[in-house]
């Protein structure tokens, strides 16, 4: 993957319809995607020099995502406020340039707003995976 502008980098939240159409949530200033898994240990008193070993493939999977910058429109923020009052778990895209997408349900489990007398109102928010995600890689020629 070669260097990409940090703008590029988007999140996405689905329209609820058949088919999806996503709209981009306006106003992020920055992104950030972890993808996690737990490791299982299952070393054992014969295990090779006393190293520790883990299960492949096995452990849990999840992938946190935060963003922070200003909203641009009150459909924006009575959007975001709604669904994190809601607790409600919805279709969210991450679009990461010259990598592909990963797509899934997310909850958004933190909104901060802030903002200093000189300057713009801003907030946060921080979403966790609720399922399975689904990864789709970007065809570069």
């Amino acid at each position: 993957m070669t260097a990409q502008r940090g703008k590029d980098l988007l999140l996405k939240i689905s329209d609820g319809n058949d088919p999806q159409i996503f709209q981009t949530v306006a106003g992020l200033r920055t992104r950030t995607l972890s993808l996690n898994t737990q490791s299982v240990d299952i070393t054992h008193a014969q295990s090779a020099g006393g190293w520790r070993e883990l299960l492949a493939g096995s452990g849990v999977k999840q992938a946190s995502v935060s963003g922070a910058g200003v909203f641009l429109n009150d459909a924006s923020a009575n959007k975001m406020r709604s669904l994190f009052f809601g607790g409600d778990i919805v279709v969210w895209q991450i679009i990461i340039p010259g990598f592909g997408s990963i797509t899934g349900l997310f909850q958004i489990t933190n909104l901060d707003y802030a903002g200093e007398f000189d300057g713009e109102a801003s907030f946060s928010l921080a979403l966790e995976s609720a399922g399975q995600l689904e990864f789709l890689a970007e065809i570069l020629e």
